[in-house]
C-alpha cells in the first residue's frame, strides 16, 4: 500500500504538469504512435550490443513519420555507470511527402542508483546528424545537440515498474539564445513477461520551444525488447 502512494502522486504530477504545459503553449497538437523492437545480448562480461528497429507514426496516426534503424555497443564501467557508441539511420517524411534519408552518431553516458523503492536514473546523450547527404551543401550537416534525461522508476517487487521521465534538447555551436528548444515528458510501465522479454508502454508529451508554431506531440508508444 505506502508504494501505491508513492507511485500516484508522481506520474499525476508529470501528466498534470505536461497537460497544462501544452495546453498553455501548445499552437499546433498532434498525435503520434511510436512503436520498437529492440534485441540486446552479452558479447562479453561488461560489453553488451544491441540492435533495434522503430516505427514513429503521426499526423493522428494516419501516416508513417519515420523508420528507424539503429546498432550500439554498450559497457558496463562500473556498478552505477555504463558508456554507449551507437549509429542511427532514419528515414523522415517531409511536407512534400518525400522522405529524408538521415544518419546520427551518438555517445550515451548512463547512471543509476537505487534508493528502493525507487530507482533514479540519468543519461547524457551526445549526438551529431546528418541529413540527405550528399544532396544539400555540407554533406547535409544538421548539427550537434546535448541530450539530458531524467528518470524516476518505482521498485515495487512485481514483473511491473511504473516510471516517469523529463529529456531536454540542447542545441550545441547554434547561434540562439536559448539554451533548450524541445522537451520531453513521459508516464508508463515496463512489464517483465519473463527472463528475456521485457515490454514497456508509455505516453509521452513532446513539446518545440521558441519558435513561431511550436508544435506539441501527444505520444503513446509500445516497445518490446528480448534480452539474451
Amino acid at each position: 500500500m505506502k508504494h501505491y502512494f508513492l507511485v500516484r502522486p508522481g506520474i499525476a504530477l508529470i501528466l498534470n504538469f505536461l497537460l497544462f504545459s501544452s495546453a498553455t503553449f501548445g499552437q499546433m497538437n498532434d498525435a503520434g504512435l511510436w512503436t520498437s523492437l529492440t534485441f540486446e545480448a552479452k558479447l562479453i562480461k561488461k560489453l553488451s550490443a544491441s540492435i533495434s528497429q522503430e516505427y514513429r507514426f503521426n499526423e493522428n496516426v494516419t501516416e508513417l513519420g519515420s523508420w528507424i534503424s539503429e546498432a550500439g555497443l554498450e559497457y558496463k564501467l562500473n556498478k552505477y555507470i555504463k558508456a554507449s557508441v551507437n549509429y542511427r539511420f532514419t528515414l523522415k517524411r517531409m511536407k512534400n511527402n518525400l522522405y529524408s534519408p538521415r544518419q546520427r552518431f551518438f555517445v550515451d553516458i548512463k547512471a543509476e542508483k537505487k534508493i528502493k523503492p525507487l530507482i533514479f536514473q540519468f543519461r547524457t546523450r551526445f549526438q551529431e546528424e546528418y541529413a540527405d547527404v550528399s544532396r544539400t551543401p555540407e554533406w547535409g550537416f544538421a548539427g550537434f545537440y546535448s541530450r539530458n534525461k531524467f528518470t524516476f522508476k518505482f521498485d515495487l517487487d512485481k514483473k511491473w515498474e511504473p516510471y516517469t521521465s523529463f529529456e531536454l534538447f540542447s542545441p550545441i555551436g547554434h547561434d540562439q539564445p536559448y539554451i533548450f528548444d524541445d522537451i520531453r515528458c513521459a508516464a508508463g510501465v515496463e512489464l517483465a513477461l519473463s527472463k528475456h522479454h521485457k515490454l514497456d508502454l508509455y505516453y509521452m508529451i513532446q513539446r518545440e520551444l521558441y519558435v513561431n508554431m511550436p508544435v506539441t506531440d501527444f505520444i503513446g508508444g509500445i516497445g518490446y525488447q528480448y534480452k539474451l
